[in-house]
């Protein structure tokens, strides 16, 4: 199984960059970020940008690193779940709908980075916060 000791850092690359990308949008579009939030109706949309940008740029970079992964994937697959609820419930729209289940998709594969840890490739690996109650797999 050494030879695919790289899945998981392939793993954090397709969903850290994204949200990496999310969050570099949203600094660059402050004003219609903010108003979309307000128009989604939560309170203090100015405080729900920045913890959007910090979840979703500073946590993308924590993910892309590996650092602190198993944290920083469940505190993402939360906030995963959170936003398909405020932002992506209309279900009569199939777009949202689209949305909705790619959050909850999202948020399933950051819980598998939350159970299984970061992997080889990471910098909780390099510094031994690697140590899970999973057995690894055995071939038979």
């Amino acid at each position: 199984m050494d030879r695919f000791k790289f899945l998981p850092l392939l793993g954090r690359i397709l969903i850290g960059a994204p949200f990496v990308m999310s969050g570099l949008g949203k600094l660059g579009a402050y004003a219609a970020t903010v108003g979309y939030i307000a128009a989604m109706g939560l309170p203090v949309p100015p405080l729900a940008f920045v913890v959007a940008v910090l979840t979703e740029l500073g946590g993308g970079l924590l993910l892309l690193s590996g650092y602190r992964a198993r944290a920083v994937s469940l505190a993402m697959a939360v906030f995963c779940v959170v936003t398909a609820l405020f932002f992506h419930h209309n279900f009569a729209d199939q777009n949202q709908m689209i949305h909705f289940l790619k959050n909850v998709m999202m948020a399933g594969g950051l819980l598998q980075i939350t159970y299984f840890g970061a992997g080889a490739f990471s910098l909780d690996a390099r510094s031994g916060r690697t140590a899970s109650g999973v057995s690894p797999l055995t071939a038979s």
